[in-house]
């Protein structure tokens, strides 16, 4: 029998002083996984006044998106992207240039991508 895993994962970790939430994607993301995911994120965020967050996006095990998923994501940008001080997008796919300079779009912070994962690491820290 074959698994095939496809979801996000959620973590806010204490790198030094600052607060960094990890965000791992992996497989063909459905609009299930947001109706889990954004709930999650929404209610972390709800307790903090005027978040300033910096963000790795780990993105080397993304396949893609459903078409619903991916409008999912755009409103998520669109609700919470002045939330966003940095977001690192970490992998090796060729479009995630191009997702990053999208990203920036939406949120009022900077978005870069990575395909070294200590580069974005400290990047966020700077």
């Amino acid at each position: 029998m074959t698994f095939k895993k496809h979801g996000i994962s959620l973590g806010l970790e204490r790198v030094n002083e600052e607060f960094i939430l990890f965000i791992k994607a992996q497989g063909k993301l459905t609009h299930s996984d947001y109706t889990t995911m954004v709930p999650l994120l929404e209610s972390a965020l709800k307790g903090v006044e005027n978040p300033k967050l910096k963000v790795l996006a780990d993105i080397s095990e993304l396949e893609g998106w459903e078409l619903r998923a991916a409008w999912d994501d755009l409103k998520l940008g669109l609700k919470h992207g002045s939330e966003f001080e940095k977001i690192a997008i970490y992998g090796h796919k060729s479009w995630q240039e191009l997702a990053a300079k999208v990203g920036s779009w939406f949120v009022s912070g900077d978005v870069k991508s990575f395909d070294d994962y200590e580069a974005a690491m400290k990047w966020l820290a700077d």
